[in-house]
């Protein structure tokens, strides 16, 4: 549908599905979250800046047995105090947003507890490569106060950058506004990066809060294009600081753990080298200026501090599709300063040239294509459904909208595929795939072919509005897994669907 007639139609605009139930379930208040009122009138909340940048904390290993990773994470109701002397109500594991760290070859035993009352939810191990009766999925919920146990192996060569977070249907969005992430990092057995630079957490999340310090409900801005906090933060704290000697290189690792918020990032007064991505480690480093990271996106940088004074990260505008109004102001914001002394440090080890090999996955067997579009109306094929004088919008894959009982493709163990991924809407939109990492071939836009400025492992990967991403893959364990847009307002109105892998 194109923009002018969406937009014109939003005044008889309406949720149905799940969505639908969210959204009444938003408007009407929440059970477990406290009691929840309408913001009062005030000045917004003041965050401050400029606090030391706090580590995240790590998750105790509670097992002595070699390569056994055990632990307890629950999912509960808490409160963090983001302004002074108001107390928001969230959601956290563990009360908090924690660090798991294993290596590659541990075994994973993960107890988990959902406390949160009145709804069910499920942890999906974001990218790794784990069992699909593991990965959380939306076939496979937790009820409210029930307990499951999550265990997987991580195979040899699975060092990533990986998070998690909720994906119970219908509620993924409000789960991870509310504060449910964690980071699940996985540290190869031989690491080729100079441990003197460090290994540096940075979760990206965003937050909007009322007068009052609650979290405002989803508005129907919110629903079309995924919402965009007032807020972003790194860590938990709005534009914290890091202080490092002059010469100095870091090891930082970026998570986008955002519902929707694109990222547009540049190091004023610093370099950039990229080393990673989602799936981990890339073949070479590569100098960059600027990157971008979309929702549920992560890269490992090498920031080298060069030049005395104050180094920010700092984002630039991005046009990456807005309906209605609202537009946010995504360029100018700081998201962390960095301090760099006048004293020089002693001189650190120089970045390997090489680090690591990745192989090509060789000639698709198959292809398949997915077409991502919007709808605004009662029928999966985009007409109207003006019965009742309103309208149904939808975000939605190949025509259809997501549906929990249905298998939408089938696949094989092992089998390489390509993947072309068509956006015919009006906004981007970050495709995730559960399960597996893939590479990107090429973009294609306009009628120009692009290919990647380097080889590497995704899981996610931005498709522009007007644009094909063309991917390849291989799923290696069987079972279904899920396909999305990973902003999470789409995903819930519809733009998912199901791949069973078959042995």
């Amino acid at each position: 549908m194109h923009r002018r007639t969406f937009l014109a139609s939003l005044a008889g605009f309406v949720i149905a599905g799940p969505a639908a139930a969210q959204m009444k379930h938003d408007m009407g208040g929440m059970s477990g979250h406290g009691n929840q009122t309408l913001p009062t009138a005030g000045t917004n909340p003041v965050l401050p800046e400029g606090l030391p940048l706090r580590e995240l904390p790590r998750l105790s290993n509670q097992s002595s047995v070699p390569d056994l990773f055990k632990a307890k994470l629950a999912a509960e109701p808490g409160f963090v105090r983001f302004a002074d002397g108001l107390d928001t109500p969230v959601l956290l594991y563990n009360g908090t947003n924690p660090v798991i760290e294993a290596t590659e070859g541990d075994t994973v035993e993960i107890d988990f507890e959902n406390r949160i009352p009145g709804e069910p939810t499920t942890i999906h191990w974001h990218g790794m490569p784990v069992p699909a009766d593991q990965d959380g999925n939306p076939m496979d919920p937790v009820a409210s106060g029930g307990e499951r146990l999550y265990a997987f192996d991580l195979p040899e060569g699975s060092a990533a950058s990986y998070w998690f977070h909720p994906h119970p249907h219908g509620l993924t969005a409000e789960q991870v506004y509310r504060g449910l992430a964690g980071i699940f990092l996985v540290k190869p057995k031989n690491d080729p990066i100079p441990p003197e630079y460090g290994d540096t957490v940075l979760m990206l999340t965003d937050l909007r809060i009322a007068p009052d310090g609650t979290m405002p409900e989803n508005t129907m801005a919110d629903l079309m294009n995924g919402r965009v906090g007032d807020h972003v933060l790194v860590n938990g704290q709005k534009n914290p600081a890091m202080a490092v000697a002059l010469g100095e290189k870091r090891r930082l690792r970026l998570y986008n753990a955002t519902n929707a918020r694109f990222l547009r990032l540049r190091f004023e007064n610093a370099d950039m080298t990229v080393i990673g991505t989602d799936g981990g480690l890339i073949e070479a480093p590569v100098t960059v200026n600027e990157l971008l990271l979309t929702p549920a996106e992560r890269v490992e940088l090498i920031v080298s501090f060069n030049k005395p004074g104050a180094a920010r990260l700092t984002t630039l505008d991005y046009e990456r599709g807005w309906m209605g109004p609202g537009k946010p102001n995504e360029a100018g914001l700081t998201l962390l300063t960095v301090n760099v002394s006048d004293e020089a440090m002693a001189a650190v080890p120089p970045l390997p040239a090489t680090l690591r090999s990745i192989e090509s996955l060789g000639a698709p067997a198959i292809t398949r294509r997915f077409v991502l579009t919007e709808s605004m109306g009662g029928m999966d094929d985009g007409s109207m459904s003006m019965s009742s004088g309103n309208m149904e919008m939808k975000f939605l894959i190949n025509g259809a909208s997501f549906d929990m009982n249905r298998i939408n493709e089938v696949s094989k163990v092992g089998q390489v595929e390509l993947w072309e991924i068509v956006n015919e809407a009006d906004m981007d939109h970050p495709f995730h795939v559960h399960g597996t990492q893939f590479q990107i071939l090429e973009h294609q836009k306009d009628g120009t072919v692009s290919a990647p400025l380097y080889r590497a492992w995704k899981d996610t990967v931005n498709v522009a509005a007007g644009e094909t991403v063309r991917i390849v893959l291989r799923q290696d364990l069987a079972g279904p897994r899920m396909y999305h847009c990973h902003i999470l307002e789409h995903e819930q109105l519809g733009m998912m669907g199901t791949i069973d892998i078959q042995a």
